[in-house]
């Protein structure tokens, strides 16, 4: 399901100009828009979409270590309903969540660090830029992880965010080229698609850890087990009889 993560991020953009358009639209290094102008503005969006990219392999560490504990059935339908729950609960909510747990004083710190690389037209300062803007809390970044978790490996996981952050890179690629803005009521449309589009992939992936047996939708259990699974059943069956007694 790694093309979900493009069209999640496509449509999720906009919800990226609302949030961070302020800070597309003021990078340093304006002056004469020529190739370096352009490189500086692609560079910002590539270190945002590498932030992306390790948060998800970060996800898919998570999510293979439960597999490996027998929980990847499990870990799709926790995927599914945490996905819900995060397009259910407000985006402030999630803030004070973060501020309780203690992330405050992590974020007043990376704002901070953000400022200073932001006072630096050098194209390596952009491209820092982006990495760093990239963990700020974003409500649409913790959907997209929430989906990574139950992608099949760390690679898996790490590609699905990569394209979930390119999917977001050709609308804030032109915005922080032209510092044109897509029309209010385009806007507002296409940001009132991504819960929808949300609440449709946690369905499928609530429905791909039942197990019902729907070819590569909902494979059933036994198709899903691998090897050690496998072994498990033999070792099962032949506790409770040998074949053929």
């Amino acid at each position: 399901m790694l093309w979900a993560g493009f069209v999640f991020g496509l449509l999720g953009s906009f919800h990226c100009v609302g949030m961070c358009g302020a800070i597309a639209l003021a990078l340093p290094g304006a002056g004469p828009r020529g190739v370096r102008y352009v490189v500086g503005r692609v560079l910002y969006n590539l270190g945002r979409v590498s932030t992306y990219a390790t948060l998800g392999a970060a996800a898919g560490l998570l999510g293979q270590s439960l597999r490996v504990a027998g929980l990847q059935q499990g870990l799709s339908v926790a995927s599914g309903v945490l996905i819900l729950l995060l397009v259910v609960v407000p985006e402030r909510y999630t803030g004070r969540a973060a501020a309780a747990v203690g992330l405050e004083k992590v974020l007043v710190r990376l704002k901070q660090t953000l400022a200073l690389f932001f006072q630096r037209p050098s194209l390596g300062a952009l491209y820092t830029t982006g990495l760093l803007n990239g963990l700020l809390p974003c409500g649409l970044v913790y959907l997209a992880l929430a989906g990574a978790l139950s992608a099949g490996s760390v690679g898996g996981a790490a590609g699905y965010m990569g394209l979930f952050g390119l999917g977001t890179l050709p609308l804030m690629l032109v915005l922080s080229l032209t510092g044109q803005l897509v029309p209010l009521r385009w806007r507002t449309r296409l940001r009132q698609a991504v819960p929808v589009v949300a609440a449709v992939m946690a369905g499928l992936f609530i429905v791909r850890g039942l197990g019902l047996g729907i070819p590569y939708l909902s494979p059933a259990l036994a198709q899903t087990l691998g090897p050690v699974g496998k072994a498990v059943n033999h070792a099962i069956t032949m506790c409770h009889g040998t074949p053929g007694r």
